[in-house]
């Protein structure tokens, strides 16, 4: 029987897509702004701009002052965060419901008139900030380029998935004041944008504010990009190895997926599931537990909208083995999956586990405005949230081996090898890693 979560979407006349679940159980009010914006809109030599903004938009905009948008819902006892990913910008609030109008005021200023504000003081200051970001999330931590040398041994050079969120450095210092309200105005609008709101509020109390301050927005915004053709599974199993000060040695195995819209994906993230990412999963089982070859297994289902998604498989070698052996073994049952398809118990594990993230998530009003906003924006309905978990009790053992026998072989991975060394390894630059499959 699907969730039966209550869902009320209209559309603004601006185009602003409204959605509201109404929720009494606590006097509080989650929203986010979806925006249609994310890495993968960006243009070559002009990449991190889309999580540039992430950080300008809390610098003040043409009513607020810098700071002013922060302090504000705090002083009312709320809190505001934003995220950016390869899709997508997402800006989230939890507040009161009493300052569900302040929230709604303070976003419509900066949705809408955020270019007042940005001068090339706040700029130059945010692109530092996103500067020693990169430094102490990606280039100085264990394995903090894995993500990007994934993405550029998956995707094809020109593809909008070749380059990861945090952008390039070099690109973010050419950018001019002039290339970042262009960007604004491109991609930040009404049209593009989803608002989901959560709590103890009424669909009708919801539009009225929704109207009253996001309704008078005007849209400048470009059309959005067509979807990029889906990309076959990998062939030429490219590899790359780096040599890093790493705690362990780690092997990821990088595979194409479809996109997440696609009825196939499904399948392919319980194949990941069976083989990684549940205490009964295959590798878990041999490597972690028996052969005692890893010390760490996991795999991932990278969701993406735009074609073709990503799937990882990530095993942290153990001292003294062979990561080769690993290697050889993980193939093995990359093999078996898809000849024999899952057990039922690896069904079954994986139906659970995502029953229960599903429900854990709908049941905070912070993840269910997320979700709602992104089955509006990526599936085109926000009812998808109630329908999921009946999607995947409906996955059969056979469509799983299909997707592993299709998707999931050692010849349509491509591989990242961490090698302990006493240091790192030189970034490699584009040209390199496009044909990385001769780096051993």
């Amino acid at each position: 029987m699907p969730l039966s979560y209550p869902v009320h979407a209209t559309t603004l006349p601006n185009g602003l897509r409204v959605v509201v679940s109404e929720d009494h159980a606590v006097p509080t009010v989650s929203l986010t702004l979806w925006v249609d914006v994310g890495s993968r809109h960006e243009v070559s030599g002009r990449t991190g701009l889309a999580h540039l903004f992430e950080h300008l938009m809390f610098q003040g905009s043409e009513l607020v002052a810098e700071g002013e948008h922060m302090s504000s819902l705090m002083a009312q006892g709320g809190r505001a965060n934003a995220t950016t990913s390869f899709d997508r910008t997402a800006y989230v609030e939890s507040v009161p419901t009493g300052a569900l109008e302040l929230a709604l005021w303070l976003e419509g200023d900066r949705h809408g008139h955020l270019l007042p504000a940005l001068t090339q003081e706040n700029l130059d200051n945010q692109r530092d900030v996103v500067v020693e970001e990169k430094r102490q999330r990606y280039d100085t931590v264990p394995y903090g380029s894995a993500l990007e040398h994934a993405c550029r041994l998956v995707f094809p050079e020109d593809h909008p998935y070749h380059h990861t969120t945090i952008g390039s450095m070099a690109d973010l210092a050419a950018a001019t004041l002039d290339d970042t309200h262009a960007f604004f105005r491109a991609h930040y609008g009404p049209t593009t944008t989803v608002l989901s709101v959560v709590g103890d509020v009424s669909p009708a109390e919801v539009l009225a504010l929704a109207d009253r301050h996001l309704g008078h927005l005007q849209d400048a915004t470009v059309p959005r990009p067509g979807r990029t053709a889906p990309l076959p599974p990998l062939t030429g199993t490219p590899s790359l190895d780096v040599v890093d000060d790493v705690p362990s040695e780690r092997l990821y195995l990088c595979f194409r997926l479809p996109a997440v819209t696609d009825p196939a994906f499904l399948p392919c993230a319980m194949a990941l599931d069976a083989l990684a990412s549940l205490s009964v999963s295959r590798l878990q089982l041999r490597l972690l537990r028996r052969e005692e070859s890893v010390s760490g297994v996991s795999a991932s289902a990278l969701g993406l909208v735009d074609g073709t998604s990503m799937g990882l498989l990530v095993l942290d070698v153990s001292d003294g083995v062979d990561p080769a052996l690993v290697e050889t073994a993980v193939h093995e049952e990359l093999l078996a999956l898809g000849r024999e398809g899952p057990s039922e118990a690896e069904l079954e594990a994986s139906r659970a586990d995502t029953e229960r993230s599903w429900l854990e998530a709908l049941a905070g009003f912070d993840e269910r405005a997320d979700l709602l906003a992104r089955a509006t924006a990526a599936f085109g309905d926000p009812e998808h949230v109630n329908r999921y978990l009946d999607d995947v009790v409906a996955v059969t053992a056979n469509q799983v081996r299909e997707a592993a026998a299709h998707w999931l072989q050692p010849g349509a991975a491509a591989t990242i090898r961490y090698r302990r060394g006493a240091t790192a390894s030189p970034p490699l630059p584009d040209e390199v890693l496009a044909t990385a499959g001769a780096v051993r």
